[in-house]
C-alpha cells in the first residue's frame, strides 16, 4: 500500500542541472532514511545520496560538491538537485525509503521506485 514515485528526470547537456523527486503516498506512519540509488547501463546500482529522518546527509565520492538531497517530511518527499551534470552521472535513479506502515498493520518496510531515467548529453 505504499509506494515511491520518481519525477523529473530526462535529458540535459553536460554542465547543466536536474531536479529529481520523489514522493511517498499510501498508508504511511513514518519514513526514516530515504535516498537515491542509480544504475548506468553494465555496473552494479550504487548509492548516490542519503538523508536521515534528522536530517544528516551523507553522498557519493562522485557527486560530492555538484549534487544536494534535501526531504520535505510534510509532503513525505524526497529532493535530488544535480548541478554540473557529467555524462557519467547518466542513469536510472531510484529512490528509495524505509517506512513504517499503519495499514493493513504496522510494519517496517524498505521500498523502492520505479527509477527516472537521467541522461546527460557530451
Amino acid at each position: 500500500q505504499v509506494q515511491l514515485v520518481e519525477s523529473g528526470g530526462g535529458l540535459v547537456q553536460a554542465g547543466g542541472s536536474l531536479r529529481l523527486s520523489c514522493a511517498a503516498s499510501g498508508s504511511i506512519f513514518s519514513i526514516d532514511a530515504m535516498g537515491w540509488y542509480r544504475q548506468a547501463p553494465g555496473k552494479q546500482r550504487e548509492l548516490v545520496a542519503a538523508i536521515t529522518s534528522g536530517g544528516s546527509t551523507n553522498y557519493a565520492d562522485s557527486v560530492k560538491g555538484r549534487f544536494t538531497l534535501s526531504r520535505d517530511n510534510a509532503k513525505n518527499t524526497v529532493y535530488l538537485q544535480g548541478n554540473s551534470l557529467k555524462p557519467e552521472d547518466t542513469a536510472v535513479y531510484y529512490c528509495n525509503a524505509g517506512v513504517t506502515t499503519t495499514r493493513p498493520y504496522y510494519e517496517y518496510l524498505e521500498v523502492w521506485g520505479r527509477g527516472t531515467l537521467v541522461t546527460v548529453s557530451s
